[in-house]
């Protein structure tokens, strides 16, 4: 009798893990292999492996769709910058066709799985380029990123904020797509380059490999001011410091600062889902990801800066003005792990 109980729950397990296998999800990511990519590839990758599901992937996505199909139920997982979530909530920038009433009731649809970061600002050149601090981009042609999103509206005010000077009276730029990011800077088109990147960078690494370049710190006291706080603790922001030394680049990279620390302001973002996920496919993949996240941190050189299993409020972007929750099953998870969500994280 003991031998068929042991079988007959063995059995049932091994049904059960098929079962939940078999459970198919969708999920919206964008291209190459940038944080939000490889997070959700991760993710993808962890929950098939434990027998949680399988998710039907598809890459190349604009994360504003992304945002607003899981908001209306049409794709089960997806990316979200924490900036999107707080527009959407108040029906502007790119939601503002939807108006405020609706963009509220489609954010209160979203709940996150976990943060992660997307990026810090970085403003970095070519030392052939004689940029010499982030005076030096007057009269220059810089690279500040896309032809539109938060990321162009950002680089922009960390300039006003440093120097006071506004793109196209004190300095030019040029935006083109990720893709050509980094041959417009290899290529000399431009001088310097302003965009959030994950250290140690893709692109720096590249440009490195061709020359000597340097990336510069925000400058510790503009930094530390009243103003350029309250812009990184804006929905979407948060600020950063790195040890120099964990940015993880070689000799022919210079990190210039008042002293051993790297400052700026990160993206905050967030792997989303819709509230009416069930409570334990929630759970589910949250402890999934979570049981590999050692293993997500050393997956490249820089997801270990990406603020991978951060929960803290400030850190993560969550709480105050940003009205993004953690999934209930989430939640669960994350504790079941020993880890503490903040009362203002949740729904």
């Amino acid at each position: 009798m003991r031998l068929l109980t042991t079988a007959l729950a063995f059995g049932a397990a091994l049904f059960a893990q098929s079962a939940a296998a078999q459970l198919n999800l969708t999920a919206e990511t964008t291209a190459g292999g940038g944080p939000p990519g490889l997070s959700m590839l991760n993710l993808a990758e962890v929950a098939q492996a434990a027998g949680v599901a399988n998710l039907q992937l598809q890459t190349g996505q604009t994360l504003t769709n992304v945002v607003l199909n899981v908001a209306e139920g049409r794709t089960d997982i997806g990316n979200a910058p924490l900036l999107l979530v707080f527009l959407l909530s108040h029906g502007r920038g790119p939601f503002s066709s939807l108006g405020e009433e609706q963009g509220a009731a489609l954010a209160s649809n979203l709940r996150a799985l976990y943060p992660y970061n997307l990026g810090a600002y970085s403003f970095y050149a070519f030392d052939s380029k004689r940029i010499d601090g982030w005076g030096g981009i007057a009269g220059h042609m810089i690279f500040n990123g896309p032809p539109q999103g938060g990321a162009l509206t950002g680089a922009r005010q960390l300039v006003q904020l440093v120097t006071g000077m506004a793109e196209g009276s004190g300095y030019t730029a040029m935006q083109v797509n990720w893709g050509q990011a980094e041959g417009v800077i290899l290529g000399g088109t431009v001088d310097a380059a302003i965009a959030p990147e994950s250290h140690p960078s893709q692109r720096i690494t590249a440009m490195a490999a061709a020359g000597r370049v340097t990336l510069y710190s925000t400058p510790r006291e503009v930094w530390e001011s009243e103003a350029f706080q309250r812009w990184a603790n804006s929905p979407g922001n948060a600020p950063v410091t790195f040890a120099i030394s964990a940015l993880g680049y070689g000799d022919n990279v210079t990190v210039v600062s008042e002293d051993d620390q790297w400052r700026s302001v990160n993206i905050t973002g967030a792997e989303i889902v819709n509230a009416s996920m069930e409570f334990e496919t929630a759970r589910a993949l949250t402890a999934a990801y979570i049981a590999g996240l050692d293993a997500f941190r050393g997956r490249t050189p820089f997801t270990g800066n990406m603020g991978l299993g951060e929960l803290d409020a400030r850190l993560s972007g969550f709480c105050g003005p940003n009205p993004l929750r953690y999934h209930p099953g989430a939640i669960a998870a994350w504790e079941e792990a020993g880890y503490t969500v903040p009362d203002c994280a949740r729904p």
